[in-house]
């Protein structure tokens, strides 16, 4: 099949193609015999005329087997998973591949970097000296079978389509398009051969889909594509509208899910632990492992309290050849570097009505805590404490939060516009709920 006539159908003549031609698009990505200009082309076509059910199901199972996909079969566990679309402070993963596993199952997470103002897990993940991300597919399996999760970037053969079509829906500005997230996201996580997956979209001022009929838009297409492979599907709609949990960076965060994980949560953290909890105990109910939800949050929480969860966090950190003294000397591993830090007063007394979350995640990733192109480097170290959340009462010269940053000019740089970020009033608003809907 020649590129040009299959560009032609869907561009020119918004005709639906059959998956014997979308396969055949997705081998000449990979092969190589489709040139930048007729992927983009292509890309373009469908970013502008959208792809039906079959068109979207034929891509997703043609990216997924564009290269290997995991065999975990002979680990004699459920096999689930959980993606989110991204936010600031968004540091849950780093509790639910433990807590999952301490509750029984296997979790083979293969996860991202951080883009722009949201945070990636592996990014989290390199904040421990020694920790390795980038394991072979064989390593994944090892460690899964001996500590229940392994987190680790995508292998150079798992779904190769989507390293190709992911960097230049970015040159060509199509990244925007519905299907090709799906596509994109879905085929990732059904290469890992899942029981049950559950997925967190954001929403609100800090998401990647701020409009919430959006963000439900895209769950919906995703636990239908999920269910179309025979993968038990669920998402939440979680807020965004103010960081999660008490710290955004890649290293303070780490810390929050240590400190959570070794029962010390305070008030500013509980959002975290709750919504792990959320998400962990859906995995358990998915995959069978219990009834109902109520008795999975249970579970959930004594694992938490009783330290099986930070056990096989200690047992993973050392099989991918992190330093797990990390989970005994948390205060050692906060400041393992010098770091200034630098309080942000309020000008106004009332109540903290709004967080403008972008702005934040925006201002970290300018001082070094995150990345504005694929090929900058991170500075783990850097990042804000929020001890101020909505509906937090606010005096004058009272702090909304802690830059963490490495001299005075990076402070100076941020302070007014993490201040600005917090919109103060008289009133006190009404509290948004953390979980907004269930899609099944």
């Amino acid at each position: 099949m020649k590129p040009q006539d299959l560009i032609r159908k869907k561009g020119r003549f918004s005709m639906e193609l059959s998956a014997e031609e979308i396969e055949a698009f997705i081998v000449g990505v990979c092969d190589g015999s489709w040139s930048n200009a007729q992927i983009s082309a292509m890309l373009m076509a469908m970013f502008i005329r959208g792809l039906t059910q079959n068109e979207q199901k034929a891509l997703v199972r043609a990216m997924i087997y564009s290269g290997e996909t995991l065999d975990l079969s002979d680990i004699d566990l459920p096999k689930v998973d959980k993606h989110s679309t991204g936010g600031v402070g968004d540091k849950t993963s780093l509790i639910i591949a433990p807590l999952a596993s301490a509750c029984g199952l296997a979790v083979p997470m293969i996860s991202g970097r951080g883009l722009g103002h949201t945070g990636g897990t592996l990014d989290k993940l390199e904040s421990i000296k020694g920790y390795n991300v980038n394991l072979t597919k064989s390593q994944i399996h090892e460690t899964i079978k001996k500590c229940g999760f392994a987190l680790a970037g995508q292998t150079e053969n798992l779904v190769p389509a989507d390293k190709k079509l992911y960097a230049l829906r970015d040159e060509t500005a199509t990244i925007e398009s519905l299907p090709l997230i799906v596509a994109s996201i879905m085929s990732k996580k059904l290469a890992e051969n899942l029981d049950a997956l559950v997925l967190d979209v954001k929403t609100g001022d800090g998401a990647f889909m701020s409009d919430f009929q959006d963000a439900a838009r895209l769950a919906q297409a995703m636990v239908e594509t999920g269910k179309d492979f025979g993968v038990k599907t669920i998402a939440l709609i979680t807020d965004m509208n103010q960081p999660l949990g008490r710290f955004v960076g890649n290293r303070l965060e780490v810390y929050e899910c240590l400190k959570i994980m070794r029962c010390e949560t305070d008030s500013l953290m509980k959002s975290t632990l709750d919504l792990s909890i959320q998400l962990t105990a859906r995995l358990l109910v998915l995959s069978n492992a219990v009834k109902d939800l109520d008795e999975a949050i249970n579970i959930c929480h004594k694992k938490i309290e009783d330290g099986s969860a930070l056990e096989k966090f200690r047992l993973n950190i050392q099989l991918q050849g992190g330093d797990s003294s990390i989970c005994d000397e948390t205060e050692k591993f906060l400041h393992e570097d010098k770091i200034l830090k630098v309080p942000v007063r309020s000008n106004e007394a009332g109540f903290v009505n709004q967080i403008l979350t972008r702005e934040i995640g925006e201002a970290i990733c300018e001082i070094g805590g995150g990345r504005r192109q694929a090929k900058d480097k991170i500075d783990h170290a850097v990042g804000f404490e929020c001890l101020k959340k909505i509906g937090d009462k606010v005096e004058v010269g009272e702090e909304l939060g802690i830059i963490y940053c490495r001299n005075d000019s990076q402070a100076l740089k941020i302070s007014n516009r993490i201040r600005n970020a917090y919109k103060i009033n008289a009133e006190q608003p009404l509290l948004e709920n953390l979980v907004k809907a269930e899609i099944f």
